[in-house]
């Protein structure tokens, strides 16, 4: 069963509670509600002709400034700086002038990738959580267990919240630390300074006073794949006319 086959048939199990999509690699990614979340997985894991028992990946996703871009390179040049910032992305703003994110419809998505030894085939399985401001998907961990540190892990840098997940816990940041930083509109300069107060005699917490500034990259042109070099130019055409040669 080639892909294409494998979609439909998939699309006959789930039903209309599935959209299915295959990317132009040939990989099928069903998309559900929260709502069916469970079910769905349940039947991908179970059904006989699906048989998907091992979950390798979860992760989460923050669709916030989806498909925008802040750099500008158009107007790109063979030398020097050429790249410009159209305007201020999400997380890249001054600190007293933190703006509060825009309301994005489907923007938390927790997304799975499953993995069928049985029929040696892949899916990604995709859902978007129904509250922007408090997401909650329910937990596969009971599904396959090996969830469990990726849901942790999407709790700790998307806010993320897996219902049912039996310790639903920090994993990669301190216990103390406040946010989420893979969120878009997580400032990129931090939350807070520390350093040591001398007049105090201990370590203070306050808030960041740093300028954002945009960090260009500095193009370097000075290399032979972009034919600058008269040189490689002409090593590059008597290549190409010994190959030509050579299949006459």
């Amino acid at each position: 069963m080639n892909a294409s086959e494998f979609q439909v048939r998939l699309a006959e199990l789930l039903g209309d509670t599935a959209t299915i999509n295959q990317d132009a690699l040939g990989l099928v990614t069903v998309d559900v509600s929260a709502k069916h979340w469970l079910d769905t997985a349940r039947t991908l894991r179970d059904h006989d002709e699906l048989a998907f028992e091992q979950l390798i990946d979860l992760c989460g996703i923050d669709y916030l400034g989806y498909g925008q871009t802040e750099w500008e390179t158009g107007d790109a040049t063979s030398e020097g700086f050429s790249r410009g910032v159209e305007g201020m992305g999400p997380g890249r703003f001054r600190w007293r002038e933190q703006p509060e994110a825009e309301e994005v419809e489907n923007r938390f998505a927790v997304v799975v990738h499953l993995l069928s030894i049985t029929h040696n085939r892949r899916l990604r399985l995709r859902t978007f959580a129904p509250d922007e401001g408090f997401p909650i998907v329910p937990s596969l961990v009971e599904t396959w267990s090996s969830a469990n540190w990726y849901e942790r892990e999407a709790f700790d840098l998307y806010g993320i919240v897996f219902e049912g997940h039996p310790d639903l816990r920090r994993l990669l940041t301190d216990y103390g630390f406040s946010g989420h930083p893979f969120r878009k509109d997580f400032p990129l300069i931090g939350n807070v300074t520390v350093r040591y107060d001398e007049e105090r005699g201990r370590v203070v917490y306050e808030p960041v006073e740093i300028e954002p500034r945009v960090l260009v990259p500095r193009v370097i042109r000075e290399d032979s794949r972009y034919k600058a070099d008269d040189i490689d130019q002409a090593a590059d055409d008597a290549a190409d006319d010994i190959a030509a040669e050579a299949s006459d």
